[in-house]
């Protein structure tokens, strides 16, 4: 079939389905990426045709060569939607990692059981607490723990999750201080996350200046000066190019929020 094909030559493509827990084959979802690509482009493309159809009725025809562009884009970004889903399980770990490594520090330092205390973080934290329950399921039904904590480590879209793991597993199989190993790696990852908050302030700072230049200033000046031109020199200014002013200016604001809150790294602090 071709979607067998088709997932063949995305090879990683299982590991990111588990990774961003959609649970399916990656045959089948290629196959069902490959029917959603055609609804998606021929709604794109019949959308467009109807809309240029009123305007130019002979460029409108052209839009349907178009076709095949818009189904490869289309299936492209369905393609890529576990790798962005997996994305953002980063950052939901990552927000979680230190304050769950400490709590599950404040465990051990107890007295808890290594096994008790990743069931009480599993129940404290919800989206790191998800790989400590599949660690604990695991466990129950056999399972050695060390065994249990590598199968969940290879699940895992986080590199500094999938280090702390790596210690736990590492300290148990020659023996050494769990508590060491863990307050170790999360010293590292504290300060690794402080230096992302840094280097993000500082890219912070040109994306909110052209903000205020491209989404702001340019805009504001730009229907004042239509508006001094139409008193001025009797510049005709219709309703439907101040609404298509005001339709960019909203998706150039829009384009600019989503880079931001996309650039923001996941953190702890």
């Amino acid at each position: 079939m071709l979607s067998d094909k088709i997932a063949k030559s995305f090879p990683h493509l299982k590991l990111h389905l588990a990774q961003a827990e959609i649970k399916t084959t990656p045959e089948n979802f290629v196959g069902q990426n490959l029917k959603l690509s055609f609804y998606l482009s021929f709604a794109l493309v019949f959308t467009g045709f109807l809309f240029l159809y009123k305007i130019k009725p002979e460029l409108a025809f052209i839009l349907f060569i178009a076709f095949p562009i818009a189904y490869f884009i289309s299936f492209m970004y369905l393609m890529n939607i576990p790798t962005a889903k997996a994305k953002q399980a980063v950052k939901e770990i990552d927000r979680e990692i230190v304050f769950a490594g400490r709590f599950l520090l404040v465990e051990l330092s107890a007295g808890v059981p290594l096994f008790n205390a990743m069931n009480n973080v599993s129940k404290s934290y919800p989206f790191i607490g998800k790989y400590f329950r599949g660690i604990i399921n695991r466990a129950e039904v056999g399972k050695p723990i060390d065994e249990a904590i590598a199968e969940v480590m290879e699940l895992t879209p986080s590199d500094n999750f999938r280090k702390l793991l790596w210690q736990i597993t590492n300290s148990l199989r020659t023996g050494a201080d769990v508590s060491t190993a863990i307050n170790s790696i999360l010293s590292q990852i504290a300060h690794e996350q402080l230096i992302q908050m840094k280097e993000y302030g500082k890219k912070l700072n040109p994306i909110v200046m052209f903000y205020l230049m491209i989404a702001v200033i340019v805009p504001s000046l730009g229907v004042t000066m239509l508006s001094l031109l139409s008193s001025f020199i009797g510049l005709n200014i219709s309703f439907g190019t101040l609404l298509g002013i005001a339709i960019g200016t909203s998706l150039i604001q829009l384009f600019f929020l989503v880079t931001i809150k996309q650039s923001r790294p996941g953190v702890s602090v």
